[in-house]
């Protein structure tokens, strides 16, 4: 399917490694120039690299910390008037009410959820000026299912959401933006991995166990990135432009068959 998005720009937040990096490439083979952000220069310089051997567009990098002062501000220069903006960064550490003590909380909300509103708060205006533009928050399902052992997680991400549902409710009826949520469940990344051999060590007295809890996923596995890239590809585009305020969940039914469990 042709999607229309060649020449149009994106802006991709945690972008070296993950659903980030695999965003990145997903949007690199629809023609897309991108503007990639993340703390590593040295992945980030692969990246750019392999993006634009592989599909010849126009690729430039900003390595920052965003939760460092200045960073937003310092990433909206770098985005200019980007078509679109896809707040990807940021990881809020698991464990229940005692296992995250108030400053990894804060951390971890720093960077993803006030991370998210910020910068959407600094590039918002150039897209309402322009009558376009398309935001899409990377959030994960955890926001629809509130996990005692990822409650810093669930309860930010289940924020985000808020957001998304708040602002783009009104954004493309009043602004011409479209502000989309995506809810990932489990992605075949380094990370979902670390999770599961943490999980394995504590459920199972083995890390090296974490494949057995993969047994209850959907098809027996995890999403693959791609699964999860392409979707945000296709909201991105004018094919989904009445597509505002609302949340697309991908995790093979897992929300749905907990929520009528």
């Amino acid at each position: 399917m042709e999607l229309g998005l060649k020449g149009r720009s994106v802006l991709i937040t945690g972008a070296s490694q993950g659903i980030g990096a695999g965003l990145a490439r997903a949007f690199g083979s629809e023609g897309c120039e991108l503007k990639l952000v993340a703390r590593s220069a040295e992945k980030l310089e692969a990246l750019a690299t392999e993006l634009h051997g592989v599909h010849d567009v126009a690729v430039e990098i900003l390595p920052v910390d965003l939760t460092q002062t200045g960073a937003v501000e310092r990433v909206a220069e770098f985005a200019g008037d980007v078509d679109v903006l896809v707040n990807n960064a940021g990881s809020i550490p698991g464990g229940d009410l005692w296992d995250v003590d108030e400053a990894a909380w804060r951390a971890g909300w720093e960077l993803k959820v006030f991370g998210y509103i910020n910068l959407t708060r600094k590039i918002y205006p150039r897209m309402k000026a322009q009558q376009r533009g398309v935001i899409l928050n990377n959030i994960g399902n955890g926001g629809e299912n509130f996990d005692f052992n990822y409650i810093a997680g669930t309860v930010g991400n289940a924020a985000l959401m808020a957001f998304t549902k708040a602002l783009g409710g009104r954004s493309l009826a009043d602004d011409g933006v479209r502000v989309v949520g995506i809810n990932p469940g489990p992605v075949e990344t380094t990370r979902i991995t670390n999770v599961l051999r943490k999980r394995a060590a504590s459920t199972l007295g083995s890390a090296d166990r974490y494949t057995e809890l993969m047994s209850g996923y959907p098809l027996g596995r995890a999403a693959t990135v791609a699964e999860v890239a392409d979707l945000f590809v296709y909201l991105a585009s004018d094919k989904s432009a009445y597509t505002s305020g609302a949340i697309f969940t991908v995790d093979g039914g897992i929300s749905s068959r907990r929520s009528i469990a």
